[in-house]
C-alpha cells in the first residue's frame, strides 16, 4: 500500500530553471506525485515542453517568465506563481549557470553572473516564497553540487556559489523552522545535461570521472526525482537543514 506521506496531492510548487535538464525532470516528478507546478525560466517558449508533460499527467502547469539573476524578477516571479496557483507550498531553487575558466583569467562579469544567478537569486526566491508560506509552512529545496563540499579547478565562482548555497540552506533552515518552513538541499553528482554536455564530449574526462564513482555510472535524471519528492513531502516533515548527495557514492569515496 502506498504511503500517503510521500504524495504531493494538493501541493503547489514553483521550480526555477524548469525548461530543461534537472529542473524539467524535477518539475515533472513533482507533478507526477500530485503537485500543481509553476515552472519558471527566462523564456516562456522554452517552457512549453515541460508544461505539456505536466498537463499530460493531469496536473496544472503555469509558466512564469523569470531571470533569477535579477532580484526584481525573483520577487515578481514568486508572487506571480503564488497568485496563479492560489498559494505556494514548495520552492525548488534549481536555476543555475556554470562557466569554467582558469582562476587567474577569471573576469568580474563571469563571477557576477554565476554568483548572482546561483546564490543571490536562490536567496531572494527563497525569501519571497517564505513570505508567502509563513504561517502555513512549506518546503524549500536548493540545488547544491559536489562543489558545495569539494574544490574543483577552473570552477571557482561556481564552487563558491554552491558552497554559499549550502551555508544559506543551513542558516535559513534554523531561522525559518519556527515558521514551519523546512529548507534542504541536494548535491547532484555527474549528470549529463545541456549545461554539462561540454565535459562529456571528452572521452578521457568521462573515463576519469567514472573511476571516481563507486556505482560506476553517471546519474540519470530520474535518479533525482524520488529524492526531491521525498524532501518536499510530508514524509520528510522532520528533515531540515541537510544536504543529501545524489552522486553514486562519489563524496563517500573521496
Amino acid at each position: 500500500m502506498a504511503d500517503e506521506r510521500f504524495a504531493l496531492k494538493g501541493k503547489r510548487a514553483l521550480v526555477t530553471g524548469a525548461s530543461r535538464g534537472i529542473g524539467r525532470a524535477i518539475a515533472e516528478g513533482l507533478a507526477a506525485a500530485g503537485a500543481d507546478v509553476a515552472i519558471a525560466g527566462r523564456s516562456l517558449e522554452r517552457l512549453d515542453a515541460t508544461a505539456e508533460a505536466i498537463r499530460a499527467v493531469g496536473r496544472r502547469a503555469e509558466p512564469v517568465a523569470m531571470d533569477v539573476s535579477r532580484v526584481a524578477d525573483c520577487r515578481e516571479g514568486v508572487a506571480r506563481a503564488a497568485e496563479v496557483l492560489g498559494g505556494l507550498d514548495i520552492l525548488v531553487n534549481n536555476a543555475g549557470v556554470e562557466k569554467v575558466a582558469p582562476s587567474l583569467e577569471l573576469d568580474e562579469a563571469t563571477w557576477d553572473l554565476i554568483l548572482d544567478t546561483n546564490l543571490k537569486g536562490a536567496f531572494f526566491c527563497a525569501q519571497a516564497a517564505a513570505q508567502r508560506m509563513s504561517g502555513a509552512g512549506g518546503a524549500i529545496l536548493n540545488l547544491g553540487s559536489l562543489t558545495s563540499e569539494r574544490g574543483i579547478p577552473t570552477a571557482v565562482p561556481y564552487g563558491s556559489s554552491k558552497s554559499g548555497l549550502l551555508g544559506m540552506t543551513r542558516a535559513l533552515a534554523v531561522e525559518w523552522a519556527p515558521l514551519g518552513i523546512r529548507v534542504n538541499a541536494i548535491a547532484p553528482g555527474y549528470f549529463r545535461t545541456e549545461l554539462t554536455e561540454v565535459f562529456y564530449q571528452d572521452p578521457a574526462w568521462q573515463a576519469g570521472m567514472l573511476g571516481k564513482i563507486p556505482l560506476k555510472r553517471f546519474g540519470r535524471l530520474d535518479d533525482l526525482v524520488g529524492v526531491c519528492v521525498f524532501l518536499c513531502s510530508d514524509a520528510a516533515a522532520y528533515v531540515t537543514g541537510t544536504c543529501l548527495p545524489v552522486d553514486g557514492g562519489t563524496l563517500a569515496a573521496i
